[in-house]
């Protein structure tokens, strides 16, 4: 485990002896959205997603149908460093993954239906079940514009349908820079299946979607080749 989560579990254990219980939204089904890209073959594209600890939204990606290659990283404001810049306690960065994904196979709706309802709770601020602290915020990175109109018209959808309990917490921001983080902190699910954490925290995520979406559930998950990430 990094520094930083170290770190994270600290002050997971600190604020959880003054802070409320607060109700997660469970993984269910929710409406496809109602604007999306059309499924055309062509190059391939990138989705930057923060949604909590980037093990369990990698991992959960990884056994998606058409998703080529997940990252997990930082993405926002960062220096040189994303660790270094939050052992400082400049929270500006988010945990998050890259997802390189055949536009053919699956569209970027498709891939937000599946991170609101299954990858991670979209009503939660500044955390993520047991991880607390606005490195765990919610936030999709769009790239281009078609990425922000469909982005914003899903969480206006998902809003005014009342899908979700509580308020959508959701931040739709354009990308600024995505840190991939070192080669021991990616695939993690599928290097620690046993540990306490993923089998929490992760595997349920994994089981909600073959559940939810068996359609476009991966038997056997995208790993990353360190040689390909960049």
């Amino acid at each position: 485990m990094s520094r930083f989560h170290f770190l994270g579990r600290l002050l997971v254990t600190i604020v959880l002896f003054v802070a409320p219980a607060i109700a997660r939204e469970a993984p269910k089904p929710i409406p496809a959205p109602s604007v999306d890209a059309s499924r055309q073959g062509g190059d391939s594209q990138t989705a930057v997603l923060a949604g909590g600890c980037y093990w369990g939204m990698q991992g959960v990606f990884e056994h998606v149908k058409g998703v080529k290659q997940v990252v997990a990283g930082f993405s926002g404001h960062m220096s040189s460093s994303a660790e270094d810049q939050l052992m400082h306690r400049s929270f500006t960065a988010t945990e998050s993954i890259r997802i390189t994904y055949d536009p053919g196979q699956i569209t970027y709706g498709q891939i937000l239906q599946i991170y609101f309802s299954v990858a991670h709770d979209p009503t939660e601020v500044d955390r993520q079940g047991p991880d607390v602290g606005p490195q765990y915020s919610s936030a999709i990175y769009y790239s281009d514009d078609n990425q922000q109109k469909i982005a914003n018209a899903y969480v206006a959808q998902l809003q005014s349908a009342g899908v979700f309990a509580a308020p959508i917490a959701t931040r739709v921001e354009p990308l600024v820079r995505f840190h991939a983080v070192a080669d021991s902190e990616q695939d993690y699910i599928l290097k620690h299946p046993t540990s306490s954490y993923v089998l929490d925290e992760d595997m349920p995520m994994l089981a909600a979607l073959k559940r939810i979406y068996p359609a476009l559930y991966l038997d056997s998950p995208v790993t990353l080749s360190a040689a390909s990430r960049s």
